[in-house]
């Protein structure tokens, strides 16, 4: 099936059955992908008594429990209640779901205090002026280990907040990295990317969602690309989510 739209006065068209999942897959593992110091993800059956849901230990049924947290065990999609004093929730923030998105590879610039950072100028010199919906962010190195890394006490890439504030100017809504946070890992809790991006607390911009922790494989080229992004429906700042790229022709 494939579909048209319009981005930059141009009509473009998606085939819907060449999907492009740039979603890390949550496991059970000490080798599935986790940040900020929590402990792997369990997933774990039910157990009632002298009831298991497990097929293997005699239940009709597989019946798991998970425990899990969105920001530290896998793609996860954030709205600004992810910083804000007030409860707000992804699931009320975001109510579109497709968007025309622009998939670009940066070299980080390594700082005289060994931080890896995406810059303004560096994003600027690889995008247009007029920019579509969302933006994809894809850092080197990019091997496979970004599928099953702890990247707790690392200091991973981060974007610069002039970046992020430039984005916000843009009209960008969707800014989705393949890191743990477009903040440094210990930043005292200044947090300037993600308050520039949403423009918070001055006013915040419910519709504008971060997305951390995806993985774009090197094969999938750098260009335009229809963004599908689904999540589950928790009442939450955040939830796992499933970002899906249609190349663009």
């Amino acid at each position: 099936m494939k579909i048209s739209l319009e981005h930059q006065n141009k009509i473009w068209s998606a085939d819907l059955s060449k999907p492009i999942d740039i979603s890390i897959p949550m496991f059970a593992s000490e080798q599935s992908v986790r940040a900020w110091y929590v402990d792997p993800l369990k997933i774990e059956p039910v157990r009632m008594g002298d009831w298991v849901g497990a097929i293997k230990e005699g239940a009709s049924v597989n019946f798991n429990n998970i425990f899990f947290n969105p920001h530290g065990h896998g793609t996860h999609t954030e709205c600004y209640g992810h910083i804000s004093k007030e409860i707000v929730s992804v699931n009320q923030s975001l109510k579109q779901f497709a968007f025309t998105a622009e998939l670009v590879s940066i070299d980080p610039v390594i700082q005289e205090n060994g931080d890896a950072v995406v810059m303004l100028e560096q994003l600027q010199e690889k995008l247009d002026s007029d920019l579509p919906e969302a933006i994809i962010i894809r850092t080197s190195p990019n091997g496979i280990e970004k599928l099953i890394k702890n990247y707790s006490n690392s200091n991973p890439t981060y974007l610069d907040y002039k970046a992020a504030e430039w984005l916000k100017e843009k009209g960008v809504e969707q800014l989705m990295i393949d890191t743990p946070s477009v903040d440094r890992e210990e930043d005292g809790g200044d947090l300037l990317a993600h308050r520039a991006f949403w423009n918070y607390p001055e006013n915040p911009r419910a519709k504008a969602c971060i997305t951390e922790l995806i993985y774009v494989p090197n094969t999938v080229k750098d260009g335009f690309y229809l963004l599908h992004l689904s999540f589950a429906s928790f009442e939450n700042d955040a939830a796992p989510s499933k970002p899906i790229l249609y190349a663009l022709t």
